[in-house]
């Protein structure tokens, strides 16, 4: 097993990050245009995704080689980009993309939910190290997270079938990057009240 190794918070951010950034910038540029390769018309949007799946697959591996690991959650959402990705691609038909989110977010709260139903918090094995909370911190976290996802996964099923794909880009760039930060930003009280501090080697 690779050694862990820590990295500058702004390239880990950037390389986290900078594909969904680099997703918008391009649909800005490239959503009025339609391309025919092969004798088949593609729409911008189609475009962009053929060019996000290898970037995300580059900042994955990028990531992993510069700090020897990569969490379960962007193993997965890199898997599902190359499929419903590639999906979008090859048939021409960029529902296929839009319903990525909503299968990341309602397949994280199925595993969440799983775990509950068995009296076991699943983010604890995978976010513990960040944010050490005891176990009943940990169990109500994995309740409002779960339920949480759940809205995502509605949310985004009402925004791509009812409106634009520019609305949609929008909110996928913007709207759930925000959510999840004003989630974790609102659960403020909960780490005051159940977090754990450590002491300077490290334990709790």
């Amino acid at each position: 097993m690779a050694e862990k190794t820590d990295i500058h918070p702004g390239l880990k951010l950037g390389l986290e990050l900078g594909p969904v950034a680099a997703f918008f910038v391009a649909y800005l540029m490239l959503r009025d245009r339609v391309f025919t390769i092969g004798g088949t018309e593609y729409d911008g949007f189609i475009l962009v995704t053929a060019g996000f799946i290898p970037l995300i697959l580059m900042t994955t591996a990028l990531l992993w080689r510069l700090t020897g690991h990569v969490s379960k959650m962007q193993v997965t959402t890199a898997v599902l980009v190359v499929i419903f990705g590639g999906l979008t691609v090859w048939l021409n038909d960029d529902r296929f993309f839009k319903m990525k989110p909503t299968i990341i977010y309602a397949l994280f709260a199925g595993v969440l939910g799983a775990g509950l139903l068995r009296g076991r918090s699943y983010l604890q094995f995978v976010m513990e190290e960040v944010m050490p909370l005891t176990r009943e911190g940990w169990m109500i976290l994995t309740r409002r997270l779960t339920a949480f996802f759940v809205g995502l996964a509605v949310l985004n099923e009402v925004i791509w079938r009812t409106m634009s794909t520019d609305m949609w880009v929008n909110f996928k760039t913007f709207g759930l990057t925000l959510a999840i930060f004003a989630f974790f930003m609102a659960q403020g009280k909960l780490f005051e009240k159940h977090g754990i501090e450590k002491d300077e080697d490290g334990a709790a």
